[in-house]
């Protein structure tokens, strides 16, 4: 993880659930795909590891203590340990993939 508490960077392959499932277990991790509405908001909260999330269709805002992040397919996020944040589905819903970092 960087020392960071928020990144982004682009993925590769944007848009492939299966590729960014494959790429994160080559990480070591394990990783698990999700997807929300449009309009869906996820209330303040953290978690007690180090989070990875590719957006892989879709948007997704996430509101953190370094401002609002964006994401669009291809979009990775990592947030540190602990890094209070919400976020706001776009209104194409949205699709990603993720996995703590422990």
């Amino acid at each position: 993880m960087s020392t960071e508490p928020v990144r982004v960077t682009r993925a590769a392959p944007a848009g492939d659930p299966d590729e960014v499932e494959s790429a994160l277990r080559a990480e070591g991790l394990v990783p698990s795909r999700w997807g929300n509405a449009p309009g869906f908001r996820y209330g303040e909260h953290d978690h007690p590891y180090d989070k990875v999330l590719v957006c892989v269709a879709g948007g997704i805002v996430f509101h953190t203590p370094s401002g609002d992040v964006e994401l669009t397919p291809g979009d990775r996020l990592e947030l540190g340990r602990g890094v209070s944040h919400a976020a706001t589905v776009g209104e194409r819903g949205v699709t990603c993939v993720e996995a703590p970092r422990r």
